[in-house]
């Protein structure tokens, strides 16, 4: 047994860890139906009008303006109607004065009209129509351009694509779009008692969890979970799987972060990378390590499931949005009543695992140890260093999972 060195803060421990992610510069053509939640690669500058075409934006009648001036009421204008145009066809009759055009929503603008009057404000008669109110030019029209001009950059470089940003795409007539690849995140469990699911437990052993649940978070935080398969105890197997896992843009692991005599993980990167830190002051997770080897980030999660996880979100989530160029997560928070006095761990921040019950927030924290600790919450409250205990009935900020 060895026992920890100087720990380093939390805050310090977000400093460090940031300071050693750079966003990734690849990137790769997709879909645009597969774009929503990337991150465009570059600029967007418009290649064509958006409307291409002056529009009518109401079903009504293509006019010429000055032909309805005076219109009202009890004194119509009547008009000749012409033809019909609908969405998707081209006029072929021009608009002379007395005439009109029964026109649909969407459909392209005849020559000679400049504007449309609704056809609440008609009444037709025939081959004939009257016209109850006069309109301005340029009335009911969506203008060419009016919504995209060609030639402006529509979508600049680094922007999250949502919805309408896709549709912006459309727009273009873009089926594909350049986005920045996903980060690689490599996940190593370790452990000679760690088995993969479907196999046979022995004595002694156990599933793998960590590598699914990091994976789980690592596909939500914008990357591409890659599963390089179970370490055991051994140096030089442990080497030889993290040299592996060193092709991915971060490498995760689970366990043999510690000080036992089986943690391995600080004994295998001394001499190779940098250490960077080892031990935080944080309850759970305080074996957590982080080091860079070849330009490349590893962080040593501890075994235990709720430790691991917890302090996945903590460090590997933020990480791997700023390496896919994602804008940090908006933390969403509620304020709570704790059901229950619950201590704090001084000299640690303890991020206690909690569930909303009403307006109370519940401990459902077990151990390190247990998955249910973190699956049974909502969220986590967190509790300062210099805190003993916090009163039943405090109010407390719960931030959802």
């Amino acid at each position: 047994m060895r026992p920890f060195g100087s720990l380093i803060s939390y805050q310090k421990a977000r400093e460090v860890v940031d300071s050693h992610i750079q966003p990734i510069t690849r990137s790769e053509s997709v879909s645009i139906d597969d774009a929503v939640n990337r991150i465009l690669s570059q600029d967007l500058v418009s290649v064509m009008n958006v409307p291409p075409f002056n529009r009518a934006s109401m079903d009504g009648y293509a006019v010429k303006a000055k032909d309805t001036f005076g219109a009202g009421q009890f004194k119509p204008k009547l008009l000749k109607i012409i033809g019909e145009i609908h969405a998707g066809e081209k006029a072929i009759n021009k608009i002379k004065t007395g005439e009109c055009l029964q026109i649909s929503t969407g459909a392209m603008m005849p020559d000679g009209a400049d504007a449309v009057m609704m056809v609440e404000d008609t009444e037709r008669d025939d081959d004939k129509v009257k016209i109850f109110k006069s309109v301005t030019p340029c009335s009911n029209i969506g203008k060419m351009g009016e919504d995209i001009k060609e030639g402006t950059a529509v979508l600049k470089a680094d922007v999250l694509l949502d919805a309408g940003k896709v549709g912006v795409l459309a727009s273009q007539g873009l089926s594909q779009v350049k986005v920045y690849q996903k980060p690689k995140i490599a996940i190593i469990p370790t452990g000679e008692e760690v088995v993969q699911a479907g196999n046979k437990l022995d004595s002694g052993q156990l599933y793998d969890i960590n590598s699914h649940t990091i994976a789980a978070l690592v596909n939500v935080s914008g990357g591409t979970p890659v599963k390089i398969g179970i370490a055991g105890d051994e140096t030089e197997e442990l080497r030889t799987t993290i040299e592996e896992a060193l092709k991915s843009d971060i490498v995760v692991l689970s366990g043999g972060s510690s000080v036992g005599e089986r943690d391995l993980l600080v004994d295998v990167i001394e001499g190779w990378g940098e250490i960077l830190f080892h031990g935080v002051q944080v309850k759970p997770g305080k074996p957590t390590i982080f080091a860079m080897i070849g330009g490349k980030p590893l962080l040593g999660m501890p075994g235990y499931p709720t430790s691991c996880l917890i302090n996945s979100y903590l460090f590997l989530a933020p990480a791997i949005r700023k390496m896919a160029h994602l804008p940090p997560r908006r933390l969403e928070t509620v304020k709570a009543k704790l059901s229950r006095s619950v201590p704090g761990s001084t000299g640690r921040r303890q991020f206690l695992t909690v569930k909303l019950v009403g307006d109370e927030a519940v401990s459902v924290f077990k151990e390190s140890g247990t998955i249910t600790s973190i699956a049974n919450a909502d969220g986590y409250i967190e509790i300062p260093e210099n805190i003993d205990l916090l009163e039943k009935g405090t109010i407390v900020t719960v931030t959802l999972f």
